[in-house]
This record gives C-alpha cells, sequence and structure tokens, in this order.
C-alpha cells in the first residue's frame, strides 16, 4: 500500500519543479504548488490533476519578499497536517553585466536567489522539525561553489543558501528532518535555453529531477546533479588564486 503524502513546491513553475512534482503526484495525498504567476501556476496544477487525479492539488500566488506572507502560509499548510516533503525551487538567472550595471536588478537577484529561499527554509524546517521530521531540499547551484567573474552576483545568492542550509542541518539534526541541498549544473530549462551551444552541455531535466528526488529520500546533506559536478567543483574551489584569476569562467 503507497503512502501517501503531503508536498509542498516553492517555485512551482520552474522545469525542474515541475518534473520533481510529476514523481511525487503518484504517491502524495495533497500537493501546495507555491509561485509568482497564478496562471502558470494553474497550468502546471492542471497538468498534475490528470496525472495524480486522486491528489489534491492547490495553488498560491505569492510575493517571495514578504516575509510575513511566507510564515502565514507555511504555518497555514502546516495546520492541516504535517508537511511530509518541501521542495525550494525558486531562482532567476539574470544576465551579469546587468547586474553590475544596475544596483536594483543586482538587489531583486539576491533577495530572489538568496535572502527569500532562506527564509522559506527557516520557515518550513521550524514546522517540519516541530512535527516529526520529513524531506526538505533546497535548489542551490554549482555557481556558488566559488565566485566567478561570469556569474558571481547569482553565484554569491547560491553560496549563503549553502551556508544557511548547513546551519539548519546543524539545528535540526536528530529532528528527523532531512535537509538537502541540491547543486545543479548546468540543465536544460527555459532559463538556461540561451546557454545551449555555449559550454558544458546541458543536462536533461528529467534526470536532474530523478536524482533530486533520490537524494531528497535518502536525506543525503549534498547532491550534485549531474555527479560529475561533484569532482569538477572540487577542482575549482581548490585552483590556487594565480591560475584561477588566468581563466575566463
Amino acid at each position: 500500500m503507497i503512502e501517501r503524502r503531503r508536498v509542498m513546491i516553492i517555485g512551482a513553475t520552474s522545469a525542474i519543479a515541475q518534473h520533481c512534482a510529476r514523481y511525487w503526484v503518484k504517491s502524495a495525498s495533497s500537493m501546495l504548488l507555491v509561485g509568482r504567476n497564478e496562471g502558470r501556476l494553474s497550468e502546471v496544477a492542471a497538468d498534475l490533476r490528470v496525472r495524480g487525479p486522486q491528489v489534491d492539488v492547490r495553488v498560491a500566488q505569492l510575493d517571495f519578499n514578504n516575509a510575513e506572507d511566507i510564515q502565514s502560509l507555511i504555518r497555514d499548510y502546516a495546520t492541516t497536517g504535517a508537511i511530509d516533503i518541501a521542495l525550494i525551487a525558486q531562482g532567476s538567472l539574470p544576465d551579469q553585466a546587468a547586474c553590475e550595471n544596475s544596483l536594483s536588478l543586482c538587489a531583486d537577484t539576491l533577495g530572489l536567489n538568496g535572502i527569500s529561499p532562506a527564509l522559506f527554509m527557516e520557515a518550513l524546517a521550524n514546522e517540519m522539525s516541530s512535527a516529526g521530521g520529513g524531506q526538505l531540499g533546497v535548489i542551490g547551484s554549482v555557481a556558488g561553489d566559488r565566485g566567478r567573474k561570469s556569474n558571481y552576483v547569482y553565484g554569491a545568492a547560491k553560496g549563503m543558501l549553502e551556508r544557511y542550509a548547513q546551519g539548519l542541518q546543524h539545528r535540526t539534526a536528530g529532528s528527523g528532518l532531512g535537509i538537502t541541498l541540491i547543486k545543479p549544473g548546468p540543465t536544460l530549462t527555459p532559463m538556461t535555453a540561451h546557454l545551449q551551444g555555449k559550454g558544458p552541455a546541458l543536462a536533461d531535466v528529467e534526470d536532474v529531477a530523478r536524482c533530486i528526488v533520490d537524494g531528497m529520500q535518502k536525506q543525503k546533506p549534498v547532491v550534485y546533479v549531474p555527479g560529475k559536478w561533484l569532482l569538477i567543483m572540487l577542482v575549482i574551489r581548490h585552483l590556487p588564486r594565480w591560475i584561477f584569476n588566468r581563466l575566463d569562467i
């Protein structure tokens, strides 16, 4: 008999989140899809209702910059039952040069990719650990492993998430809550379509989603997807500065 679980997905319109949801809908009792665009949320929900007609799929439009709204949304969902699985998948990949020339865009990028996901992590960790645990995943990036001139604004936000996840993992150790930091390499999604053919081959989004679901199920603290990025970033992190500064990356 399948154990039905309650699932919450933040940034549910992202391609990676949608593919993860398609795995979870097979064994879910309810799903709450959270995003900023109600129209796109409704499209994702309609697809999931077809795939899992037994699942109560709901949507919530939210201002990701409003801490009080984040807190209220998570508390309200938790009052109707324990949250078994939660994925924080929101993010954007802006042009680095544009961020350098616009402090407003720079602030928005840091907020959406760093501060806001950290607030969701904090609120979800509190509710889930007090209810006995579960699986909490947050999508970071290999870009957070070392600051590089090509994407250091985005990378700095994702690097912040790594430190935040580490702190929460330490604080909630033994609570039954598994917190997984997911570090995808370049993945073929609408957000990265403009990168296709300009660098490393982009990973298949369905393969990435399968690795995320598996890593969260096993409560791994960190998951690089595809796994080759663990070795690639290990090398990049340990390159001497005098060599690193000569690289055009």
